[in-house]
């Protein structure tokens, strides 16, 4: 299995199924809490962040308050989309991503995306 801070019981995302089905379930739990109005979530607009936290005073104009929810759905959006290629990177490899990050830095022309597909080729 994978080995994550040198203990192998600290990681259960050997099935990419798995992974995704927790992902799912946590971040839709976050968002229902947020939408049903937890702690930064009453008043709001149930689909867009934004909140009472605003330090910088970026929301005082609503064009860009507006422009700014938008970033944050897509900077969140690929996030996320990030976290899974780690996992799946982690699933392929056997190895976390700064070691993978580590081989490819060493010799890149070997440790790559392309030398990993070439090993799961579908066979007749």
């Amino acid at each position: 299995g994978l080995n994550y801070l040198g203990n192998e019981s600290l990681v259960h995302a050997q099935s990419i199924i798995a992974t995704l089905a927790v992902q799912v379930v946590l971040l839709g739990l976050a968002e229902a809490y947020r939408v049903n109005g937890g702690p930064l979530g009453e008043g709001l607009d149930p689909l867009h962040p934004g909140g009472a936290f605003d330090p910088l005073g970026l929301a005082d104009d609503p064009d860009t308050f507006a422009e700014l929810k938008v970033k944050e759905i897509k900077n969140g959006r690929l996030a996320m989309f990030s976290c899974f290629g780690f996992f799946v990177q982690a699933i392929v490899t056997g190895k976390g991503p700064i070691e993978n990050l580590v081989d490819h830095l060493a010799n890149p022309s070997v440790n790559n995306a392309f030398a990993y597909a070439q090993k799961f080729v579908p066979t007749a």
